[in-house]
């Protein structure tokens, strides 16, 4: 089922997602249904807290098939490297807005997968920013809260402005 992804500056977004205590058939759904919405909006990755549910579940697939899901719940960065590299990056919550931000250029992530058993990520490039970004949902934090305040408060702007001529058109 696709879910209505929350969009920057909704209030939501900054909440703090909380531990998943019991990996069952509800939350292998949700991340199902978190995929589906993923696809379907063409994103690379997406992060409970942007569809409303306070968890700590994230999905990624930067495959060029998009046919290599990754499912993370109760995801945690356990390794980084020194380096730091400045990607473009994009965000469902914050649509049609691309900007630099600077991420370790290597990660590994620990989690649980959709049956509950520990696994862990080793990743660099765009996987690498994906997870750091996604984990940063979880964490209550979107990109654009890396860029300066000017390109914040214009950003911010622009997609209160939008959501309005929208609401208009309805």
């Amino acid at each position: 089922m696709k879910l209505e992804i929350l969009c920057y500056p909704d209030a939501r977004l900054n909440k703090i997602a909380q531990p998943v205590l019991q990996v069952d058939e509800r939350i292998a759904q949700l991340a199902d249904d978190m995929l589906e919405t993923m696809y379907d909006a063409n994103g690379v990755g997406l992060a409970a807290i942007q569809v409303n549910v306070q968890e700590r579940v994230i999905v990624v697939d930067v495959s060029q098939t998009r046919d290599e899901p990754l499912v993370l719940i109760n995801p945690q960065i356990v390794e980084h490297s020194n380096t730091l590299i400045l990607h473009e990056e994009g965000c469902l919550s914050v649509p049609d807005i691309y900007d630099d931000v600077e991420r370790w250029d290597w990660v590994a992530v620990e989690a649980l997968d959709k049956q509950g058993k520990s696994f862990r990520v080793e990743a660099d490039g765009l996987l690498a920013v994906c997870l750091q970004h996604e984990i940063d949902h979880l964490d209550g934090h979107v990109f654009v809260e890396y860029l300066s305040t000017l390109k914040r408060n214009r950003i911010r702007t622009k997609l209160l402005k939008r959501a309005r001529e929208q609401g208009k058109q309805r």
